[in-house]
């Protein structure tokens, strides 16, 4: 019998072919590990001393306090509205019976922390004010795709717990004084959350309780700028940008 030999090329293609993913397939292989759900998701309690201060605060308040009208959840544009915002939280809101449950350097994990230490059902709110994300990009720890799944996991959690409220989503305040790369990623996570309220409104029977705001636009000029006046260091607000904003969601809540 004539036996003709193949090229060594052949022949390892031959064998690759013959013999598919034995390794792979070996029986009581371990299968792979799950991938970690990303931080933004992950509730987390503050871990510097500023923010534990304040974080021990405001679970006091949502722990003690009474039943409120109107509750703000945020990071430090939120808390702002003790200080640099005061004097319009007091002209405006105060006599709505307003809490501000907001913390300097929050991001999504945290106030999903906080929310699971302290739900706000006790409070009995007719309207939650949330303003939440920013953070999560500007320290670099998310991305966008991350930072909207953590904003729709705590409106998830908030309509869970405050079913009657009608929960206000603030598109993410736009930052840096010029267009840049940031702003896009602001502009997306926004995109998504306007299409996760359609959703969930469509969804929902009765009177939609789910409603989202753009009310960032107002800072920025037609050419796309923030004037410092409003923002001093281009994130932060000035009384001036407290008064904006005041302007703008009042009429909502009444």
């Amino acid at each position: 019998m004539h036996c003709e030999l193949l090229p060594a090329a052949v022949f390892v293609v031959a064998l690759f072919v013959a013999v598919p993913c034995v390794i792979a397939q070996a029986p009581g292989a371990a299968p792979a590990p799950a991938a970690a759900p990303p931080s933004a998701l992950v509730p987390a309690a503050r871990d510097d001393q500023g923010g534990k201060e304040r974080e021990q605060e405001l679970l006091r308040r949502a722990r003690e306090g009474e039943p409120v009208k109107v509750v703000f959840v945020g990071d430090s544009i939120t808390q702002g509205w003790e200080s640099t915002g005061r004097a319009q939280w007091q002209q405006h809101f105060a006599s709505l019976g307003a809490m501000n449950l907001g913390n300097s350097g929050d991001r999504t994990e945290h106030v999903l922390w906080r929310l699971q230490q302290a739900p706000l059902t006790r409070l009995h709110p007719a309207h939650i004010v949330l303003l939440i994300g920013t953070n999560n990009l500007g320290h670099g720890r998310s991305t966008a795709a991350d930072t909207l799944a953590g904003v729709e996991a705590i409106v998830k959690l908030l309509r869970e717990q405050c079913p009657d409220a009608v929960l206000h989503v603030l598109e993410i305040f736009p930052r840096g004084e010029a267009i840049n790369p940031m702003r896009g990623d602001i502009c997306q996570v926004n995109q998504g959350l306007r299409a996760f309220v359609r959703a969930a409104n469509a969804a929902a029977s009765g009177e939609p309780r789910l409603r989202i705001h753009a009310i960032g636009d107002v800072f920025v000029d037609a050419d796309g700028r923030i004037d410092k006046a409003i923002m001093p260091d281009f994130l932060h607000l000035t009384p001036q940008g407290y008064a904006m904003w005041g302007e703008a969601l009042l009429p909502l809540l009444k």
